[in-house]
Formats: C-alpha cells, sequence, structure tokens
C-alpha cells in the first residue's frame, strides 16, 4: 500500500470512528485538535499525543516496537546483480545422433530430475530413448523442436534456481576489505525483499573494462524472490557492535530539526526528541531521549508525523 493509500485510509477510520458518537477516539481527536495550555491559560508548544484505536493502528500498518538492545553493523555498501548458481546449470543434449520426434518441456517450465523433454529416434538403431531433465529446476533455453536433428548441440538448459549468485562489484580501494565467509544483506530496491547471504568466492582478477573485482554471494531463493538478471544493492559486514538501545531506522522522522520517535503510550503515539548514534541500514543507536522497554512506532511513523502536522495546521486556523 503506497503512502497516499495509507493516509486516506487512516483518515477514513478517523472519521468512521467519530461517525458513533462521542466515545475515546472522538474524546482522543479532540485531544489532538485542541491546543494544549498551561495554567496561566497560554496556549503550549508541546503536540498533543496522536490517539488511535488499535483498529486504526492496523488498518494504517503502523507497526509497534519495543525498543532494546541490538547489533550495529559496521557494513560497506556496493551494488550487484543477481545470477543463476553456475554449478546449479546443466545443458542437455541427445545421447546418440537422431531425430527429435516430441518435445514435452518449453522455456519456463518447472521439471524434475529424470522428467521427459524429448523423445529421439536414433539415426543408427532406430530405435526412440527419452532425453531426460538431470536435476529439478526450470528451463531456460530450447534448441529443440520435433522433426530436427539433434547434431551435437544442446536441446536444454536446466538451472536449479533453489539458490543464486549475487555478483558484486568492488572498486580498488575496496578490495581489502572484502573477503570469503562475510555476511551480506542484499536487497531489491525495486520489491523491497531482503535477505542475508555470505560471499562464497572473491575473483583474485580484476575486470580492466570497469576497473572492478567481483565477489560472489551464495543466496537461499527457495521461495524463488530472486529473478537472475535483477540489479541489486548489498551491504557487506566489515565489523559488529553490541549496543545497549536502537530503534529501527523507519521509526525515525523530524520534527523542528529534531530526530524523533513516536514512542506508544495511554494517551497515543507522543514524538519524543532522541540523540542517535551508530547507525547501518537497519537499526539506529539511541544514546539520549528513550528508555529500553518503552514502546514506540517502529514502521509506517510517517503517518502519525501526517496526523500531527494535521492538527498543528487546524490549531493555525
Amino acid at each position: 500500500m503506497n503512502q497516499k493509500s495509507l493516509l486516506v485510509l487512516i483518515a477514513a477510520a478517523l472519521a468512521l470512528s467519530g461517525c458513533g458518537g462521542p466515545g475515546p477516539t472522538t474524546e482522543a481527536a479532540s485531544a489532538r485538535t485542541t491546543p494544549d495550555h498551561d495554567e496561566h491559560g497560554e496556549e503550549s508548544s508541546e503536540p498533543k499525543p496522536v490517539a488511535l484505536t488499535p483498529e486504526q493502528i492496523q488498518a494504517a500498518g503502523i507497526v509497534v516496537a519495543e525498543a532494546g538492545p541490538a547489533i550495529i553493523r559496521e557494513t560497506l555498501p556496493v551494488y550487484g546483480v543477481i545470477a543463476p548458481n553456475a554449478e546449479r546449470v546443466r545443458d542437455v543434449g541427445a545421447r546418440f545422433p537422431g531425430v527429435i520426434r516430441t518435445v514435452t518441456a518449453k522455456i519456463g517450465d518447472s521439471v524434475r530430475a529424470g522428467q521427459t523433454l524429448a523423445t529421439v529416434e536414433s539415426n543408427e538403431s532406430l530405435q526412440t530413448y527419452a532425453v531426460v531433465a538431470p536435476l529439478n529446476g526450470v528451463v531456460s533455453a530450447r534448441q529443440a523442436n520435433p522433426g530436427e536433428q539433434t547434431g551435437d548441440k544442446v536441446l536444454f538448459t536446466i538451472a536449479d534456481l533453489s539458490s543464486v549468485w549475487v555478483e558484486l562489484s568492488l572498486f580498488p580501494r575496496d578490495m581489502a576489505k572484502v573477503r570469503v565467509g562475510q555476511t551480506v544483506r542484499v536487497s531489491s530496491n525495486d520489491t523491497g525483499v531482503n535477505a542475508d547471504g555470505k560471499i562464497v568466492y572473491v575473483a583474485p582478477f580484476g575486470s580492466s573494462a570497469n576497473q572492478t573485482l567481483t565477489a560472489r554471494v551464495l543466496l537461499d531463493n527457495a521461495d524463488r524472490r530472486w529473478a537472475p538478471g535483477l540489479y541489486v544493492t548489498a551491504h557487506v559486514t566489515l565489523g559488529e557492535n553490541q549496543v545497549p538501545l536502537v530503534v529501527r531506522n523507519e521509526a525515525l522522522q523530524t520534527l523542528e530539526n529534531d530526530n524523533v520517535v513516536f514512542v506508544h503510550a495511554e494517551e497515543g503515539f507522543k514524538p519524543r526528541p532522541v540523540r542517535i548514534g551508530r547507525a547501518d541500514g537497519q537499526l539506529s543507536e539511541v544514546t539520549a531521549g528513550l528508555q529500553a522497554g518503552e514502546r514506540y512506532a517502529a514502521a509506517n511513523s510517517y503517518i502519525l508525523k501526517a496526523e500531527l502536522g494535521k492538527g498543528s495546521a487546524e490549531h493555525g486556523h
């Protein structure tokens, strides 16, 4: 769901909640849009909490998490491309030259080891035999049609895509930092998918064409989320640091030039200024402003910021 749809959804949920007469949500909405005042009757600059029902939180996709310790990774950002695992790709030809009689597999078909791909009539014996898949996988190439002579050409290529390679491009300045066995977080900006893999190979020679060195990551692909040919971003883990308190990066918003997280309390979500320390692609260390065990909006917190802004705009009229 995109940002506009989420905002429309949460606005509709708030409106519907107000239609049932006065209740907790109506009172909370009123509190959010009514300026707070101090003991002298002057308007307070401190924002009111954004109060949402559990149903509204769920509808908006807001995820509540608990602040606590975690590992912050020191990483090297690089780019790469998904490629078939060449150790799990097989070319299939005819055992004996002959005429192709039938073809039962086409490009894109999933096949099992031992499954018949085509039948061939031997030129010498005139006996028909089956050409079978040597492993489980997907037919990625086919050069076989009924009536053709097989010759010595490759008839089919079968690729087992249950694992794939990620070919990373390293610049010379980064070559000394990368080695076999390091963990790599691979991300697709197009699909939002993330996964961890290990570096299994670092090329001993660079490419004169683009002055880069290739490092290869083995990535599990049992659910077929990673399609060969797609470009990805990756973060090679260079080191790990245990820190006492972190929040997810998606939780951080900016209000009046301060980093804030929306802390979830009984009265609603309230923006809390925080001081940020070390960070990686997923987590940020909090050095001040938050306590371990406090619950906060860890995803889609921009909706809360938008609701807070709407309340401020209403106060200004």
